[in-house]
């Protein structure tokens, strides 16, 4: 081995071979080496090529010859120095000096292996973790070509298989008790980074073997991380078929749990659950919002209780006399329902809302053009307003005999709130429809009924005795007979019909209450025009309709006016005559809102109809994207995919359907899904023409008559998309 001259005073450290020494380990001679190097004294002859010296840092350049032309990112130096920080440089740099245009050497040396090791010690330098003149080992090398050994160095080299750096990361946690954070600190990368490799050592060794011998892709394994239990991995990875996409593969390993958007998650809250003994599982390669609820039982047995407290609460505060919880409305209860009328506030809640009324406004115009209101009036803004529903509230009330015959439901609403349904009488506790007859007789819907519960004819008495018949006797008062009282009625009805036909107005009110009489009473007979309000249950057509943002809209705004009408049906004609001609309109167009049926059933053909439906669509402008929205539940999940793709394509680009087109039927929903989000796009059946009065007519239009009245529609296009 060639030794430096004894001017120059320095001493080879150590071969090639033994670059990885303990870089604090310095002998007399290597300081003096490392002296005569930062004094420029040595000359070409000084430290042949393949032996080590020690560099200060400040003398390393880089080299204009590295084949490595893209600059190291921040994130490697980062590692790079967090490396070195914890362990030292475990690999000497590779130089060659530099020389002047004479060829001389200058005392500076290029990097010709090692750059990003040279930038993290100057990051190092820059946080004073370091000198500036910190000794470098290097090995010098003059013999080779700087270019070519530098690709070497990033070319001929095999990197560790992710696999194994997964399980390396997973036994430093175990065997040595470190946490990701320190981990991080030790090689340079992020808390998160190192939970995921933790994450994905810890999936099944027999699914890492699969994934090492290339059985699974990365994403796979990642999907197969999701959850820690080995033998669930197993079960999903064994049943796997044709359809092995990640989302695929973590929709089946978290079929059986909860997602943290869930309404019952959102009621119980991560906090509880936890503490009530349950696990929540991360996706920690995608965006979970907030991970799955492990346990769904629990889940359901901790929102039931909830639920049975706050109803048995709310029963004992009010006096209901039954209560029942339930995560779901029961809709088909088939039970009546009362609803709270008005009542006349006490003298001091009146007074009390009149000054919270009167401060509201006051401090409203005070800080009218305000950007933003001081914390103390923005409190006490919500306290008057608080204060204000509070006594609006009482303006509202049941009657005691309805709460002690009827019951309460409370159930956990869509957005995971609890919601209470006041006000239902089971059959058992209905009032009997009855009046006393005389002679123990009773009448029951205009019947007379004995007390053995027999229908009593006419000209018979109670115990089913014939009555003698009088009608022979001379009365003055005897009433008229029934074919007069017919005859007259006839003709009277008559006359009805010709008043009500040259008044408008009252033709409205009278509509208006014989569907008010049928929609918010148990009273079939309170009107007298032959109108029936039919209302379709809609719930039989699409599931979980009922429990949507429009349907809760609708329901609010029929308990609105349910609360307004008067509690005897005998008073609703004087409570809507005293309506003024807004309100009128407003409870006429709510009745019959509840009529409109324009769903298509398949063994239905009602062109017409739904010409119609289509029509009164386009008159009311109506926006079908303020109530409805395409998602995998709702329509993506249900239709073909050319008919997913021709979506994408209509509603955002040919670029955005041409990426998701080689895509599983399931995944390319879910893409489609947020692809969609808005673009307020629809399918045709839910699109709304626009009227034919803002439609600019054709040039090249021609009329066509038809010869023989009206042409149906064609109604053959609603149900030619078939599910995949």
């Amino acid at each position: 081995m060639a030794r430096t001259s004894k001017k120059a005073k320095a001493v080879t450290v150590a071969t090639v071979t033994e670059a990885t020494a303990d870089v604090d380990v310095r002998s007399v001679e290597e300081t003096e080496a490392v002296a005569a190097v930062e004094s420029g004294a040595e000359t070409a002859s000084v430290v042949a090529s393949g032996e080590t010296v020690f560099i200060p840092l400040n003398k390393l350049k880089k080299s204009p010859r590295n084949a490595r032309k893209t600059p190291h990112g921040e994130a490697d130096i980062e590692a790079y120095a967090a490396s070195i920080a914890a362990k030292g440089i475990l690999q000497n740099l590779v130089v060659e000096p530099e020389r002047d245009e004479g060829g001389q050497p200058t005392g500076f040396y290029f990097v010709t292996i090692g750059e990003g090791r040279r930038l993290a010690q100057l990051l190092r330098a820059k946080r004073k973790q370091i000198k500036k003149t910190e000794g470098i080992r290097c090995v010098i090398d003059t013999a080779n070509d700087p270019f070519e050994i530098s690709l070497d160095e990033n070319v001929t080299r095999t990197a560790m298989h992710p696999a194994d750096q997964f399980e390396a990361f997973r036994e430093l946690a175990e065997n040595r008790g470190w946490g990701a954070e320190e981990i991080a600190a030790r090689f340079g990368v992020t808390a998160q980074v190192v939970r995921q490799r933790l994450r994905l050592g810890a999936v099944s060794p027999r699914l890492m073997q699969v994934y090492r011998d290339g059985g699974l892709t990365l994403d796979q394994l990642m999907a197969f991380a999701i959850t820690e239990n080995h033998a669930r991995q197993e079960h999903v990875y064994e049943s796997l078929s044709y359809n092995r996409d990640p989302s695929f593969i973590r929709r089946e390993l978290t079929e059986a749990n909860v997602p943290a958007t869930d309404r019952r998650a959102v009621f119980i809250g991560a906090e509880a659950y936890i503490e009530a003994g349950g696990n929540i599982i991360r996706d920690l390669f995608t965006e979970d919002r907030g991970g799955y609820f492990e346990d769904a039982a629990l889940l359901d047995r901790l929102v039931m209780e909830e639920l049975e407290r706050r109803a048995f609460r709310i029963r004992g505060d009010e006096g209901w006399k039954w209560w029942e919880a339930h995560i779901d409305f029961p809709h088909a209860n088939g039970l009546r329902r009362v609803y709270p009328h008005p009542v006349e506030l006490l003298a001091e809640d009146e007074a009390a809302y009149v000054a919270a009324m009167e401060e509201y406004d006051r401090l409203s115009s005070e800080y009218e053009g305000a950007d933003e209101l001081p914390d103390d009036v923005d409190e006490r803004c919500g306290e008057l307003e608080a204060e204000i529903e509070r006594i609006d509230a009482k303006r509202h009330a049941y009657d005691v005999g309805d709460i002690m015959r009827s019951g309460v439901f409370v159930v956990l609403d869509h957005d995971g709130r609890v919601r209470i349904e006041r006000g239902f009488i089971r059959p058992e506790d209905e009032k009997p429809d009855a009046e006393d007859a005389g002679n123990g007789d009773t009448v029951v819907d205009g019947v007379r009924v004995n007390g053995d519960g027999e229908i009593i004819e006419d000209g018979e008495d109670g115990d089913g005795a014939s009555v003698p018949d009088t009608e022979d006797e001379e009365d003055d008062g005897k009433p008229l007979s029934d074919i007069l009282i017919r005859d007259l009625s006839a003709h009277r009805t008559l006359g009805l019909r010709l008043a009500l036909g040259a008044q408008p107005d009252m033709a409205l009110i009278a509509v208006t209450h014989a569907l008010a009489a049928q929609t918010f009473y148990h009273a079939g007979d309170a009107h007298c025009l032959d109108i029936r309000p039919n209302s379709a249950h809609l719930a039989s057509h699409a599931d979980g309709i009922e429990d949507t943002a429009a349907a809760k809209v609708m329901a609010d705004r029929h308990a609105g006016w349910a609360t307004d009408m008067p509690r005897n049906v005998a008073d609703l004609w004087g409570f809507i005559a005293g309506l003024d001609h807004t309100s009128v309109m407003a409870l006429f167009a709510h009745c019959a809102s509840l009529t409109v049926n324009a769903v298509k059933l398949p063994w239905e053909r009602k062109p017409r109809a739904h010409a119609t439906a289509d029509r009164l669509a386009s008159a009311l402008a109506l926006d079908m994207t303020e109530h409805w929205t395409p998602t995998v539940r709702t329509y993506l999940g249900r239709i073909t995919k050319a008919l997913i793709l021709d979506a994408v394509r209509e509603a955002v680009s040919d670029e955005a359907a041409d990426r998701i087109a080689s895509m599983k039927k399931q995944p390319m929903a879910e893409a489609a899904e947020q692809l969609l989000v808005g673009t307020g796009w629809l399918p045709p059946l839910m699109r709304t023409a626009q009227p034919a009065a803002l439609v600019a007519p054709q040039a090249d239009a021609e009329p066509v008559a038809a010869a023989d009245g009206p042409v149906a529609a064609d109604d053959s296009d609603g149900f030619n998309v078939a599910a995949e």
